[in-house]
């Protein structure tokens, strides 16, 4: 019975809310109420601060939480390790990632061999994907920036250069490269303080004693991609997540070796998990690939990796 009144609870604390917990887990509303009242009174004890129709954990509440965090993703690969021996004919991987440019590509080597297998994506920045990981609601991240942590099982998947572009109406059009000092006289669209880019970026202008004037700061790639396109200026970006238009000409930076890496990572003690060593498995592969067509021009190595 305890099973049942923690996997009641779980799914509550998971959810925010009774209703909620009770469509996640395919049981009406008044039981879910039932089997965490049943749990409170039987240990004497608070797990939930009621609200309205929201709730939140107290102190003795969060404590048991993580604990069925662990529980219940345990439970979870105990089934993959038998759907592993059966072949993998059903399972769900959940993914996090910073950007769905390194992302899409894993998800499409690791479908073809997996094609029974369910896959969820949350995009979301890296602080709040290593939180997923600590607490089981993501399995794998992609992530561009990753400091050592013992904590953390990571895999070093691409390292792609910064290039800069500009639209088909812009000076630099007839060129190829651009030196790194001549972006002081230029209007240079940023990505938002903290983004993988900018600070790379930074770091190179910075080491290289170049200052340059921001005409504005847009939160996305794909806005200033758009904004690029309509000349308000050049973009900077990692070769890997430029994007060709017939508008946009791409330049080569010189007097600097910035670049931008993508990891992908998983808790240290779910690395042997099935699902997750299935993932990384694919993940070294194309990995391989890359570094093995290093030295191939840009097209070649798009065909391969996407056979």
């Amino acid at each position: 019975m305890l099973y049942t009144q923690l996997r009641s609870f779980h799914g509550v604390a998971a959810e925010g809310s009774f209703t909620a917990a009770g469509r996640a887990l395919r049981i009406g509303q008044p039981t879910i109420t039932r089997q965490v009242k049943e749990l409170e009174e039987h240990f004497g004890v608070e797990l939930f601060y009621r609200r309205g129709r929201k709730v939140h954990l107290t102190r003795t509440g969060q404590a048991v939480f993580k604990i069925t965090r662990r529980l219940f993703s345990l439970e979870l690969e105990a089934r993959d390790i038998l759907n592993a021996a059966g072949g993998f004919q059903s399972g769900r991987l959940q993914i996090g990632a910073v950007g769905p440019y390194d992302v899409t590509e894993m998800l499409a080597r690791f479908h073809e061999h997996y094609p029974d297998l369910s896959l969820s994506v949350r995009i979301a920045n890296s602080q709040e994907l290593l939180k997923g990981l600590l607490d089981f609601s993501i399995d794998i991240a992609v992530l561009a920036q990753m400091e050592p942590d013992q904590r953390f099982h990571t895999l070093l998947y691409s390292e792609t250069p910064l290039v800069v572009f500009v639209n088909r109406g812009h000076p630099w059009t007839t060129r190829t490269s651009v030196h790194l000092k001549e972006l002081a006289d230029q209007k240079v669209i940023l990505r938002e303080a903290g983004s993988t880019t900018r600070r790379t970026l930074e770091a190179a202008l910075a080491q290289g004693g170049v200052t340059i004037q921001p005409v504005m700061e847009i939160g996305s790639r794909e806005a200033i991609w758009w904004a690029v396109v309509q000349g308000l200026g050049i973009g900077v970006v990692s070769e890997a997540a430029y994007i060709p238009h017939t508008r946009l000409k791409k330049l080569r930076l010189l007097d600097t070796d910035a670049s931008v890496c993508a990891h992908v990572v998983c808790l240290g003690e779910r690395r042997e998990a099935p699902l997750i060593r299935a993932f990384l498995e694919v993940a070294m592969e194309l990995a391989h690939i890359r570094q093995t067509l290093s030295s191939l021009p840009q097209t070649h190595q798009t065909d391969a990796i996407g056979r």
